[in-house]
């Protein structure tokens, strides 16, 4: 298959209307918790149905991001369809230590599903394995921990895949030539760390990026201010830089805000990661010629369905099984219980009004 293939979302995907998976009562998780292959506990059974009732909560990195609060309206609709309760709650500040106290009310409220966007791959597992020998079935999605510490995580493409669609796009905006640098969220993501170590892999082996200069990566911590601060700081301390690349929706919406209003206009690039909505301005005063995403809505949904199948016993987490998604089809788990959504979309002057998210 093409990378061009690879990189475009099928519209079914992005329009998907949720149609919910037929539930009616379904098995109880087994006293054996904690002995499944990811610690879901208990056997798969294909021809489970989905539980009813469910209780559902999303903790996403941070709260008051466009982004998050997306992925929140797909899985309440989940949680909705199957006759559960669904809660979204989380800090305001992208950092682990914020997380962790809400994981422990949570585990505390004895909640079936746990929907994670983890901060730190580490530092969430005390509270995270105190949660699960409880009873509740943790999903990540967007931003993993190490495995040892959830039940699946739904990722929103392959890292690789996204890494080098970034830096792609990067390449076609600069003709292959120049300094570049990267706009990121917090220090410890996993998700965008993996994305850069693709970007740094490719730049170093891929003659067709022999040209082109890694010289900086920045923190926004998700933050707009800060975001809008750091690509500021970029722009003055690197005066020959060609692009910025943000694979963060926060991050890419605060360069574009400071590039739209400064000299740098139309004379350095920036890509990266963000939605439609946010962007369309931006598209369309030239500030940005092109960037990606998948849809986060989409993402929601799938990672409220993984939970809802594991807490069902549709699945374990275990490699090989496979499970309905309700409208957005059937998924397989892969190795270490990933899930993987879909490749991203571009977006662009030709198709961003094509979107609505």
């Amino acid at each position: 298959m093409s990378r061009k293939r690879l990189l475009s979302i099928t519209a079914s995907l992005l329009a998907g209307v949720l149609i919910a998976a037929s539930a009616c009562g379904g098995t109880t998780r087994g006293d054996d918790e904690g002995d499944g292959p990811t610690g879901t506990g208990g056997t798969a059974n294909p021809d489970a149905e989905y539980r009813t009732g469910l209780s559902f909560a999303m903790l996403p990195k941070q709260v008051n991001n466009p982004y998050f609060e997306a992925s929140s309206t797909g899985a309440e609709t989940v949680a909705a369809e199957l006759g559960g309760e669904y809660e979204f709650t989380g800090p305001s500040d992208a950092s682990a230590s914020s997380q962790v106290s809400y994981i422990d009310t949570l585990s505390q409220q004895a909640t079936d599903v746990i929907l994670l966007s983890a901060n730190d791959p580490n530092a969430l597992c005390s509270s995270l394995d105190q949660a699960r020998s409880g009873g509740s079935v943790v999903v990540t999605f967007d931003s993993d921990v190490d495995p040892a510490c959830r039940d699946l995580f739904v990722s929103q493409v392959d890292s690789a895949e996204v890494g080098l669609a970034l830096l792609e796009m990067t390449a076609e905006q600069i003709d292959g030539t120049g300094e570049i640098a990267v706009l990121s969220a917090t220090a410890n993501a996993t998700n965008q760390n993996a994305w850069i170590d693709v970007m740094r892999a490719e730049l170093e082996s891929n003659p067709s990026y022999a040209d082109m200069e890694l010289v900086e990566v920045v923190y926004g911590d998700d933050e707009d201010e800060k975001s809008f601060s750091e690509t500021q700081g970029l722009l003055q301390a690197h005066p020959d830089l060609r692009a910025i690349v943000s694979p963060t929706t926060v991050g890419i919406a605060a360069a574009a805000r400071y590039l739209s209003g400064s000299e740098y206009q139309g004379q350095v690039a920036l890509t990266g990661l963000g939605t439609p909505n946010q962007m369309r301005e931006f598209v369309k005063d030239g500030t940005v010629t092109e960037f990606a995403l998948w849809d986060p809505t989409a993402l929601g949904e799938l990672a409220a369905y993984t939970g809802a199948a594991a807490a069902s016993g549709i699945i374990t987490g275990a490699e090989g099984e496979v499970f309905t998604a309700g409208d957005l089809g059937e998924y397989t788990v892969g190795a270490d219980g990933v899930v993987t959504l879909g490749p991203p979309t571009r977006f662009n002057a030709e198709n961003i009004d094509d979107f609505d998210f």
